[in-house]
């Protein structure tokens, strides 16, 4: 069984989506099936089992700038590669999106299998509604990453959908050598875009004890203002972009874990990203993050927006109470639920399904 595993977001800049690709795929190749990813990538490709299409652009979706690769090279390209692999099945991730995958849908060469990863409004959705729900049914089998992720694909697209959770490499966290931190500290790693909540953390950051270092993952549209912004601000320490070994690194030092974000999150992978780390978690109460934590049962929730809220859960985080204790101890066996070989395990199962 031979998968080609296609991705419409570069593998050359940081993702969600990306991320679940590459960790998929790890998993798919460690039980023994052939898996070849395609997808753009600005820069050398992250594996030597990624088929790179070219570079990327930016484009506006869900209340983010996807960098996607819509033009005909990268088309060209992933046609060759289908040609020359002769793939049983292609597996897409985020199937409408512009370029590759939503390129795999017209065509439709072999067996599709879609994920679906986008919750919230996206607005092409409603545009192009009668034609997505065309090229829709040609997916011969639909996945979301969550309840929420399904219900808008339904509303939207047509047709059934399977929830099927997104997966963490648990190891490449619980295993993680710590980065050294100067004291207390609080990370975030998230692009600098209004949705992510950095501003709100930055607010809530100066209702902390003086001693406590906020690093600050990740870059994006504001972060130039944010840093001009908040220069005074001395705990602040701006990391930049950073690899998933640095990542994985800083999460299991820190003292707290936090996700701020103000919406159109679909999974809270990135909540589980922390708890198989053993380190705190603060993270907004969306739905999506309610569920990933049991309502709050493996991580602090705070109400989303809340600057206020926002600063007295990063202190209960910091605290290290008994509360916060059985939260890291319950979030460590939450975050093994969801574990990467069990997901690959998951989609095994509905690769040879659809290949009978």
């Amino acid at each position: 069984m031979r998968i080609g595993m296609v991705c419409p977001y570069s593998l050359g800049v940081w993702g969600g989506v990306q991320a679940q690709v590459l960790g998929l795929a790890r998993a798919l190749r460690g039980a023994g099936v052939a898996t070849q990813v395609l997808a753009p990538c600005d820069g050398l490709p992250p594996e030597p089992w990624v088929t790179p299409l070219g570079n990327s652009m930016p484009y506006a979706q869900n209340g983010s700038m996807a960098p996607v690769a819509p033009d005909p090279p990268a088309q060209l390209r992933l046609l060759g590669a289908i040609w020359d692999e002769r793939f049983d099945l292609l597996h897409l991730h985020e199937p409408l999106a512009p370029g590759p995958t939503l390129t795999s849908v017209t065509v439709k060469p072999v067996p599709l299998i879609g994920t679906f990863h986008a919750s919230g409004e996206v607005a092409v959705y409603r545009w192009l509604r009668p034609l997505l729900r065309t090229l829709t049914a040609r997916i011969d089998t639909k996945v979301a990453v969550s309840a929420e992720a399904a219900g808008m694909a339904r509303r939207h697209l047509g047709g059934q959908y399977e929830v099927l959770f997104n997966g963490i490499e648990v190891d490449r966290f619980a295993l993680a050598e710590p980065a050294d931190a100067p004291g207390p500290t609080v990370f975030f790693l998230a692009r600098h875009e209004p949705r992510k909540g950095l501003e709100l953390l930055l607010e809530a950051s100066r209702s902390l004890p003086a001693e406590v270092t906020i690093w600050i993952g990740g870059e994006g549209p504001e972060t130039e203002r944010l840093k001009a912004e908040h220069g005074d601000n001395e705990r602040l320490i701006w990391l930049g972009a950073i690899d998933d070994a640095e990542k994985a690194a800083r999460i299991k030092a820190a003292d707290v874990f936090c996700v701020p974000s103000l919406g159109g999150e679909s999974f809270g992978v990135v909540l589980l990203e922390g708890m198989a780390a053993g380190t705190p978690v603060v993270a907004s109460d969306l739905e999506a993050y309610r569920l990933t934590s049991g309502d709050g049962q493996h991580a602090e929730l705070f109400s989303t927006g809340d600057s206020d809220s926002l600063a007295k859960a990063l202190l209960r985080g910091l605290e290290r109470n008994a509360s916060i204790e059985n939260k890291v101890r319950s979030g460590f066996e939450r975050a093994n639920e969801f574990s990467m070989d069990r997901l690959a395990e998951l989609y095994i199962n509905r690769y040879q399904r659809l290949l009978v």
